[in-house]
């Protein structure tokens, strides 16, 4: 069995989940997450505690324990903390400014790009080369983090992009004559 699938997770005060059928739904103080499970994988909730263990004689069972498991525990962290990723513009005339539901970036093209955002997801920006995604689905924080340095990923040789905030950046050494 996974080994991860073995640990439970502890549901922390003024957090409550509910299965129905094979729909796991999480509230907390944040907002509210929904997942289906697995046909594979069999959920328990007692004493604050949800456990997920694999159906026997089923090909796959083991390793869908411990995503089934993962994803669960981040919809608990979600809903009780939230999740955020900080993301840094490097480069000069590098800008981002958050406006209602849209992110205004300046990144050295010949236009502005506007990025909309999803459903329950918020973006700061402390400064002009800062933007802090902000939400309580773990997956969706990470995709628009993703999004937006697609626009302009670092490049190796000045690190000028955008780039995540805990991101190192290779650099490579300039050509020889």
């Amino acid at each position: 069995m996974s080994r991860v699938a073995k640990s439970p997770i502890d549901i922390p005060a003024g957090v409550t989940a509910e299965l129905k059928g094979q729909t796991l739904a999480v509230k907390g103080a944040k907002g509210e997450l929904k997942q289906d499970i697995h046909t594979s994988v069999d959920v328990n909730i007692e004493n604050n505690q949800l456990t997920f263990k694999a159906r026997e004689g089923v090909d796959g069972s083991n390793a869908m324990s411990g995503t089934m498991r993962s994803i669960a525990n981040n919809m608990v962290t979600g809903v009780s903390q939230g999740f955020e990723k900080k993301l840094l513009l490097v480069g000069v005339g590098y800008r981002a400014k958050a406006k209602g539901k849209t992110l205004d970036l300046t990144l050295g093209f010949s236009h502005p790009v506007n990025y909309e955002l999803p459903e329950g997801i918020t973006v700061e920006t402390p400064s002009n080369t800062e933007v802090v995604v902000k939400g309580i689905d773990k997956q969706v924080v990470g995709q628009v983090a993703a999004n937006i340095r697609a626009y302009r990923p670092p490049e190796p040789y000045k690190g000028k992009g955008v780039k995540y905030a805990d991101e190192i950046i290779r650099r490579k050494e300039a050509k020889k004559k």
